[in-house]
């Protein structure tokens, strides 16, 4: 999985792009664990995210404390959106 970090502000932009599974849970953990303290809000862009297992599932709830609730997901393919359905959080998560 690539992943891509962008700041304007106190608002960052993660783009992910491939899988996020188990492989590769640890290395977006880590993305978020360089968020500034300053970060008030995170965008999460799934445009390129192919597919999202419970391992990833579970780094959003990570994000989503992270960054208080202020969590927004944009582009997510059906795919993806059928698993956050299917789960509940599109019920919890903002989506764009």
């Amino acid at each position: 999985m690539e992943i891509t970090s962008t700041t304007n502000g106190t608002t960052t932009t993660i783009a992910l792009n491939g899988w996020l599974d188990t492989n590769s849970a640890p290395s977006f953990s880590a993305e978020l664990e360089k968020l500034d303290p300053a970060c008030e809000a995170l965008v999460l862009d799934f445009t390129e995210l192919e597919y999202i297992s419970s391992a990833g599932l579970r780094s959003l709830v990570v994000a989503h404390k992270k960054v208080s609730g202020n969590l927004t997901i944009k582009n997510a393919s059906p795919e993806v959106m059928q698993v956050l359905h299917m789960t509940g959080f599109d019920k919890r998560l903002n989506l764009a």
